[in-house]
């Protein structure tokens, strides 16, 4: 770096399309805010971004490595094109061309195949290549004839095997397109699609706390391929060696999650056989053979290991359960893959034997458990092309009885449209290991939810112990406030108190000499005025004689006129005792006549009211004397009643023809016998309502009489009014009593006179029904009766009518002199 850097802020390589993943270009961003571009093979600067006056915060780099996005220092967002900074940036290689030319040499017939780099007809040269040149033997006549293409995309696996053969790798711009065509990748979209949408598993969830990984696309990307593989066979959620087996493939095809997944499901299927059947202990059958290879091949190194201490599962299970990343760079470990998908599955056990041989003199040097330990979690110094000749050698001269080909079956790809059922594991283990870990995961979940709450109120404790310390410290800065501006108001009082002293003072002065003007003023003022009273007193001593000579001239007037007025006035006082003498006997006849007035209605109104109740009394002797003579008839009847019977059994033949008759007339006489009864009922009543109705008159008199003068024609029409429903109760009680006092005779006239066609009261309703001409007497004085009772009627209601007019007049000319009595005496 220029000697200006002292510190380095930022690092990140800048992706490259064309490098294969191995980028070349590092960008770093030093503390002055340039961000300058290196590449790491030539360590020459190619540009640099940012300047001291416009200096650099932080970058980004986009990942296809075409856009770099700086915050500037000032706030500015500025988006840098790569390709227009510098040519030399992603830009594609020379195209390879191969030239086949047929010679001779001492060594027989051969092929020499020529390398290099430009186009077939316009050659170009190139800074740092040459041709390679490399003499292959002559294939035989059936191999030159071989035509069978076994692999997708027209490519052949006997003539890719050759080209690795002679160049120990296929090319980096290649090497996807034919791997992916080695491994018969299906590309099952659907099928992913529908394992990915089951989302993350959960033993993944966590991914990031086991396995860190700096970048964030990565670690999405580890955890979608996991959780893939997870859903898809149950065991892959609880294998703890899983992600350092993918983490590889994920990287390389980290743009590509689907093919990453096959890739990965293909290695799995194929070149990790047998390794589930002791799940979740190493496989040690695997392991087993790679020992037994080993032993056959370096006897010496095996008993190095059994002395140490060192099992198979030291030296060879982390080679396998990482497949190599862990001691391979990028470059070596494409390489060994290479050779791996081009062969037998049998081919990576003998690359771990290939390794741990070709370590063989460091190893041997070792004696400690936690050496070989290290040795193999850490790279080594190691030729990757000596390890695959010496796996190639011992994938030939290992011998069939130990060879794993024998154990491992053939290579099998992926099922189109769904992915194979992979159940070759412990399904009881997994299983409970699966259930223990979702155990351990919600209990896990809980415990945070429990710490989270936890937190949470501790964090509510230390924010309300700050809200509190720091509503101690405003009120300790109000408080000091209060008395800094107590202290200034009292410097402020001070200043005021000073200034109204000396303010006071200057009016003091102001004031003595305002005094002493008014001093002298007012001396000269007491002299003027000394002078004004002693010519005033001059003047009042004059007036007071003249005032004295008009007041006795004035007195003797006065006395004279007082003696006048004083006789006028006894004259004056005669004539009001006179007019007032008047008026007095005036108002005491009109009072006198007011009151006589009232009492004289008091006595109509008491007389009236006894002439009421001697009617009622008149009516109810009556009443008393008609029930009497009923009861004597009755009497009467019941003593005549033998003879009858008899006279009923002589009459037979003249009952048989009036039978109906007789039904009829039985039925009236029990319809009178009621309508007596209810008459004596409503008689009772009557009387004692009509009591009641004359207390209510004297009490509502009473009241009347202390009531007020207007009201008192209101009580006369209420009066008037009851005494006509009076009226008209006794007349219908009387019209009742003589209606019964002239059935009453009626009967007894009939009974009297021994009639024989009927018993009884039977006999006295046949007569009223009968034509006879011996009926003809009781029938006209029924007439007689009512025409007397009618005419009683109108004599009682002209006696009403009389009444009701006197009252009415009485009442006017009562209300005119009370009305001409408060008028007069309103007006004295």
């Amino acid at each position: 770096m220029s000697p200006k850097v002292r510190t380095v802020r930022y690092l990140d390589f800048l992706p490259d399309s064309f490098d294969g993943g191995s980028n070349q270009t590092l960008g770093v961003l030093s503390q002055e805010g340039i961000m300058r571009f290196i590449n790491i093979q030539t360590c020459k600067q190619i540009f640099e971004i940012g300047s001291h006056e416009d200096a650099i915060s932080s970058a980004s780099i986009s990942p296809k490595g075409h856009h770099i996005v700086a915050v500037m220092d000032s706030g500015a967002l500025k988006i840098y094109d790569v390709r227009s900074l510098t040519p030399d940036i992603s830009q594609p290689p020379q195209p390879l061309l191969k030239k086949v030319t047929k010679g001779n040499s001492n060594e027989g017939f051969c092929l020499k195949v020529k390398v290099q780099t430009g186009t077939g007809q316009h050659p170009v040269k190139t800074s740092g290549r040459r041709i390679q040149t490399k003499v292959l033997p002559r294939p035989t006549a059936s191999t030159l004839d071989n035509k069978e293409i076994d692999l997708p995309n027209g490519l052949n696996r006997k003539r890719l095997q050759a080209l690795l053969r002679a160049f120990g790798e296929f090319p980096a711009k290649y090497r996807m397109f034919i791997w992916r065509s080695l491994l018969h990748l299906p590309e099952n979209h659907a099928a992913f699609s529908s394992l990915t949408n089951k989302g993350l598993y959960s033993a993944y969830m966590s991914l990031q706390e086991r396995f860190p990984i700096k970048s964030h696309k990565l670690q999405r990307g580890l955890q979608r391929v996991l959780s893939a593989l997870a859903h898809w066979a149950a065991v892959f959620g609880e294998t703890d060696y899983l992600p350092l087996l993918a983490f590889p493939f994920v990287k390389l095809f980290q743009n590509n999650p689907l093919i990453c997944f096959e890739v990965v499901a293909t290695v799995i299927v194929n070149w990790c056989q047998h390794w589930f059947e002791y799940f979740p202990n190493p496989p040690l059958n695997v392991l087993n053979l790679a020992e037994n290879v080993l032993a056959h091949h370096d006897r010496e190194l095996l008993q190095h290991f059994v002395a140490c201490g060192v099992t198979s599962q030291l030296y060879a299970w982390p080679l396998f359960e990482t497949l190599f990343s862990e001691v391979l760079i990028r470059e070596e470990w494409l390489k060994l893959f290479d050779n791996v998908f081009s062969n037998h599955p049998s081919f990576l056990l003998m690359a771990v034997v290939a390794y741990v041989t070709c370590c063989r003199a460091p190893l041997l040097l070792c004696t400690d458990k936690k050496d070989f330990e290290y040795f193999f979690h850490h790279r080594n110094s190691l030729d990757i092309g000596a390890m695959l000749k010496e796996a190639y050698r011992l994938m030939e001269n290992t011998p069939a009885d130990i060879h794993p080909s024998s154990t491992l079956s053939e290579f099998e790809p992926l099922t189109q449209g769904q992915y194979p059922i992979f159940n070759k594991y412990p399904t009881f283990i997994v299983e409970y290991q699966s259930q223990e870990r979702e155990r351990i995961r919600h209990q896990e979940v809980e415990y945070l939810r429990e710490r989270q709450e936890v937190q949470e109120l501790h964090a509510e404790a230390v924010r309300q112990q700050a809200e509190f310390e720091a509503w101690y410290k405003q009120q300790e800065l109000l408080v000091q406030g209060e008395e800094q501006h107590r202290r200034i108001l009292q410097e402020e009082e001070n200043k005021l108190a000073e200034q109204r002293a000396r303010l006071a003072a200057m009016k003091r002065e102001l004031k003595v000499k305002e005094l002493n003007l008014i001093d002298s003023a007012r001396r000269r003022f007491l002299k003027h005025q000394q002078d004004q009273r002693r010519i005033q007193l001059q003047r009042l001593d004059d007036e007071i004689q003249r005032k004295m000579v008009l007041r006795d001239q004035e007195t003797a007037t006065a006395v004279h006129d007082i003696e006048v007025r004083q006789m006028e006035l006894d004259a004056q006082r005669h004539l009001f005792e006179q007019q007032l003498a008047k008026e007095q006997e005036q108002v005491s006849q009109e009072v006198n006549a007011e009151v006589e007035t009232r009492r004289r209605r008091a006595e109509i109104e008491d007389s009236t009211l006894h002439n009421l109740i001697e009617t009622d009394a008149d009516l109810s002797q009556k009443n008393k004397r008609v029930m009497e003579e009923s009861l004597a008839e009755v009497g009467q009847m019941e003593v005549d009643a033998d003879w009858q019977a008899e006279v009923i059994k002589r009459l037979q033949k003249t009952e048989e023809r009036q039978e109906k008759q007789r039904d009829q007339l039985v039925n009236l006489c029990k319809q009178t016998r009621a309508k007596e009864e209810e008459i004596v009922q409503l008689m009772v009543e009557v009387e004692g309502k009509q009591w009641d109705d004359v207390l209510a008159k004297q009490a509502e008199l009473d009241e009347e009489r202390q009531a007020a003068v207007n009201a008192q024609w209101r009580s006369l029409i209420s009066q008037e009014t009851e005494t006509k429903q009076h009226q008209g109760k006794l007349q219908k009680s009387l019209e009742d009593s003589l209606n019964h006092q002239k059935e009453k005779r009626l009967r007894s006239s009939c009974s009297s006179r021994g009639l024989l066609h009927k018993p009884q009261i039977k006999t006295t309703n046949i007569s009223l029904n009968n034509q006879s001409p011996s009926d003809n007497s009781s029938y006209f004085s029924l007439d007689r009766g009512r025409g007397e009772l009618d005419c009683k009627e109108r004599e009682l209601m002209d006696e009403i009518r009389e009444l009701r007019t006197k009252l009415a007049a009485r009442a006017r000319v009562t209300d005119f002199n009370s009305t001409s009595a408060i008028s007069s005496i309103h007006s004295h």
